[in-house]
């Protein structure tokens, strides 16, 4: 039983037939830009929930989890993200605030790593968050927490069928490089 699962698992396409091209070369010094392409491009292809990451995190003793959660927005702060604090991911971040977010499209052979520390933006922009929430019906969510991600560094990954695949690191950068999330998100 496991051999044959095993032979299955090998056996299955790994990308589609055509992958885009990537020159490191010719990437812009902002992986926020560089980001901001391959999102219009995954888009384009009609990857679905392209805003969708998963986002580990780890307790206080360092054991790992994750899970899928939707990017909310990108600025001076950081990656964007809600949670509840009371939450499995809220209580981790609370315990050892250091997370990373992947992106994996993989119509186009592509990912995305963000790897930094998290800081809890205001009660503000959390209300403001909870409130656009689809579906919202005006009521409130106090545990309801509104999180930036500060990128430490970045990889973009592109796979290639000669399986030299093609990784672009931005980072580390050093805290003082990271602007300050002291600004109203909201």
């Amino acid at each position: 039983m496991s051999e044959s699962f095993r032979r299955m698992l090998r056996a299955l396409p790994d990308f589609p037939a055509e992958l885009p091209d990537f020159d490191p070369e010719l990437a812009p010094e902002d992986p926020e830009q560089l980001f901001r392409q391959w999102f219009d491009e995954a888009l384009a292809a009609g990857v679905p929930q392209p805003n969708a990451c998963s986002l580990a995190t780890a307790d206080a003793q360092g054991r790992p989890s994750a899970r899928m959660l939707i990017l909310k927005d990108i600025d001076d702060a950081g990656w964007h993200f809600a949670t509840s604090r009371e939450s499995r991911k809220g209580r981790e971040l609370a315990e050892n605030p250091n997370a990373a977010l992947n992106f994996f499209w993989q119509p186009l052979g592509r990912q995305v790593r963000v790897a930094g520390e998290v800081l809890e933006l205001s009660a503000e922009a959390s209300a403001a968050d909870w409130d656009a929430r689809p579906g919202a019906d005006g009521s409130t969510n106090p545990a309801w927490q509104l999180y930036a991600l500060r990128p430490r560094e970045l990889e973009f990954w592109q796979a290639r069928h000669d399986r030299r695949h093609i990784r672009h690191r931005y980072g580390p950068f050093q805290p003082a490089r990271i602007p300050s999330p002291t600004q109203d998100t909201g």
